[in-house]
């Protein structure tokens, strides 16, 4: 990949590989001199990659409507339930935009709002039998995903590849509010 300004000024990302062979970069054949950029493209392609597939089969297994915001939703929810205050600190949105998705994960059978049995003020927002389905599904269909990268890539480059970016990524970064940074 090459990363380019068109004549608009617009900075682009163009694949090599799609053009002329002739024209091909010699860094292609040594990935240790992969421009920087690269990384996180690479990275976000392949959780894409992995989120259209898994969509596709939750679609097919009876999930047709579910949408990834609402899988990070639903994590938020927690199998104990939470308020819609929680909610939206766990996906680094507001308490209304939490709301919002509630109402629209309600409205779509995958959660329901129920009494909090320690204090009467507060309403919890719980998973439903269909919620939790979801995401047992989605547990056992991740699960085949990885296998079928673990086909292609071979299971122990997998296993290195997992480690490594384990290495490589801090603790703090697993937060559920990617999709709040990622635009949603």
């Amino acid at each position: 990949m090459d990363n380019v300004v068109d004549e608009k000024k617009v900075n682009q990302v163009v694949d090599p590989r799609n053009s002329d062979p002739c024209d091909s970069d010699p860094r292609d054949s040594d990935p240790r001199d992969a421009p920087g950029y690269e990384l996180p493209l690479l990275l976000l392609a392949g959780f894409r990659s992995l989120i259209d597939r898994l969509h596709a089969e939750l679609a097919r297994q009876g999930h047709p409507e579910l949408r990834p915001a609402h899988g990070f939703a639903l994590q938020a929810i927690g199998l104990p339930g939470s308020t819609a205050s929680e909610i939206g600190r766990r996906l680094g949105v507001s308490k209304q935009a939490a709301g919002k998705t509630v109402d629209r994960l309600i409205g779509l059978g995958y959660a329901e709002r129920a009494d909090d049995p320690g204090d009467a003020r507060r309403k919890l927002v719980r998973l439903t039998p269909y919620g939790l389905d979801a995401l047992a599904r989605s547990a056992a269909i991740f699960d085949e995903l990885r296998g079928n990268w673990g086909e292609t890539l071979g299971h122990d480059r997998l296993r290195e590849l997992e480690a490594s970016l384990r290495t490589a990524v801090p603790p703090e970064a697993f937060r559920l509010d990617a999709s709040s940074w990622l635009g949603s």
